[in-house]
């Protein structure tokens, strides 16, 4: 690998970031087109996927570099696309252009794609190489990798968890164990977030509204997903009340709606899709089936902000990718509902790979062996 492949990889992985979360079914990729005349490589062109996920990089890099992308080199983060979508795959663009060279990151594994790119480019007679920066481009396109190989979105279960070791007390609502730092992290977090999940024990006794609040970024809120197996979700709930404006989705018990003669749970259905809350028939005990059925949706990564049960259901399933665990530095005393885990008891097959502070609080990242 030569050091200039790798500078300019870190730049077009940087460039990716910027879009993330942004780009809805499709992958937020960085391109940058770099032209070297004698005096020195120099970047001609260069692109993100755009929000929506069209154009896509490669096609706004070639624009930016119009005639001096002969002969250049083309470093793009994920495999470029092959296949006749809505938009013309960029291989062909590439080509077109009189690209010299393609460094690549990381093959896609849609199966429309998958090699076929890079052979394309090959056979046009376009110097190909692969592997640049792999890992970090794995991690950058995380979510988009996870639903296209496991059919499933890439899960972060996030906690809160006071000096005690709890992340509530019983019998209260939304109790506050981070300070204003550690909660704009999150707002982050969810601005860049396709979906966020709680419990219904969580729903009913939070009343959380589950949006991105930052000045700015409130139309980048994530669909909101309840646990619902039972459809108890209040409808003068702000997740019901809201659900017009950020999407809402009430997981229900496919066994109790198949059979279901209970006009109580029938009339809950109705008055919960008269609000614009959409009703998902799954199996309660499979959380599995619901990260398909999630993923056919387009949903690429989803953050769990439940409750110590429903955080335990996603590890006990094997469903988790990475945990943040946030440390306040109170105490909740002994009426406090008890954290699933702690620094000292991370479940196994994780390990802590950053920590950060935000003000007086401490947020660990644990990541799934791989």
């Amino acid at each position: 690998m030569r050091d200039e492949d790798a500078r300019f990889m870190e730049e077009a992985i940087r460039l990716s970031l910027e879009h993330r979360g942004q780009t809805s079914t499709n992958p937020s990729v960085g391109c940058i087109i770099v032209r070297d005349d004698g005096d020195g490589p120099v970047i001609v062109g260069r692109a993100v996927t755009a929000i929506g996920g069209r154009p896509h990089a490669e096609t706004q890099a070639l624009k930016m570099a119009g005639e001096k992308a002969r002969g250049a080199t083309a470093y793009v983060t994920l495999e470029p696309c092959s296949h006749h979508g809505k938009t013309p795959p960029c291989t062909e663009a590439l080509i077109a252009s009189g690209i010299g060279r393609v460094v690549i990151s990381v093959l896609d594994p849609d199966e429309r794609v998958s090699g076929r790119g890079v052979a394309l480019l090959r056979e046009a007679g376009i110097k190909v190489t692969l592997g640049i920066l792999a890992q970090e481009s794995e991690r950058a396109l995380e979510a988009y990798l996870m639903r296209q190989r496991s059919k499933r979105p890439h899960v972060t279960l996030k906690l809160a968890v006071s000096a005690d070791g709890m992340i509530g007390r019983k019998g209260e609502g939304q109790v506050r164990i981070t300070g204003a730092e550690a909660r704009e992290a999150v707002q982050h977090l969810r601005a860049r977030t396709d979906a966020i999940l709680v419990g219904i024990g969580t729903a009913i006794a939070d009343d959380p509204e589950l949006t991105t609040r930052l000045p700015g970024l409130e139309h980048r809120s994530p669909v909101r997903i309840v646990l619902d197996c039972r459809l108890e979700l209040p409808v003068r709930s702000k997740l019901v009340r809201t659900a017009r404006d950020v999407p809402v989705i009430a997981v229900a018990d496919s066994s109790i709606a198949r059979g279901s003669v209970d006009d109580v749970f029938n009339d809950r259905r109705e008055a919960l899709e008269a609000f614009g809350v959409e009703i998902l028939d799954c199996d309660s005990a499979r959380l599995d089936d619901l990260m398909t059925a999630l993923a056919t949706r387009g949903v690429s990564s989803l953050v769990v902000e439940g409750g110590a049960k429903t955080a335990r259901s996603f590890l006990d399933a094997g469903l988790v990718d990475r945990i943040l665990l946030f440390r306040g530095p109170g105490t909740l005393g002994a009426d406090g509902i008890a954290s699933p885990f702690d620094t000292e008891s991370i479940p196994a097959g994780f390990a802590l790979v950053e920590t950060l502070s935000f003000g007086a609080d401490i947020c660990e990242t644990y990541e799934r062996d791989i």
